[in-house]
């Protein structure tokens, strides 16, 4: 299942309000009173990847396991199956694949595909991904 636009919103939500309750209100010494940190105070002061890039580093991961797999192998067959039904009238949905190729592209270029087969090469571009500045956007 891929993480629609609002799903993604959502899950920010969700996300800066548990840091919130964590964080807890800080004192405004200027209007001297208590208030809830913004969503940019919160993000200055939680040096953790938001869990939108941290799904996008692990769909990476888990593409480049299942491509490294024999093609015989189940989980395989299923990613790259194809069922011959036409999608429903209206916006195309993207796909689990669509969603990787695209996180693909936004890191490494139009030849990352070809990376996933070497190990070292693999493990190399997904430290790329972790420091890349796009996958990093909390707001989408």
């Amino acid at each position: 299942m891929t993480l629609t636009k609002r799903d993604r919103k959502q899950l920010n939500i969700f996300e800066r309000k548990v840091y919130r309750r964590i964080l807890g209100p800080v004192y405004d010494n200027e209007k001297e009173n208590w208030r809830i940190l913004t969503n940019k105070e919160i993000y200055a002061s939680v040096k953790k990847p938001t869990i939108i890039k941290t799904i996008r580093l692990h769909r990476l991961g888990w593409f480049g396991h299942v491509e490294r797999m024999e093609g015989n192998r189940i989980l395989r067959r299923v990613l790259y199956m194809n069922f011959g039904t036409a999608r429903l009238r209206g916006r195309s949905k993207n796909r689990q694949q669509d969603d990787v190729r695209g996180d693909g592209r936004i890191v490494g270029g139009e030849g990352w595909q070809k990376k996933v087969h070497n190990r070292e090469e693999w493990k190399k571009f997904l430290r790329t991904a972790r420091n890349h500045r796009t996958l990093h956007t909390p707001m989408e």
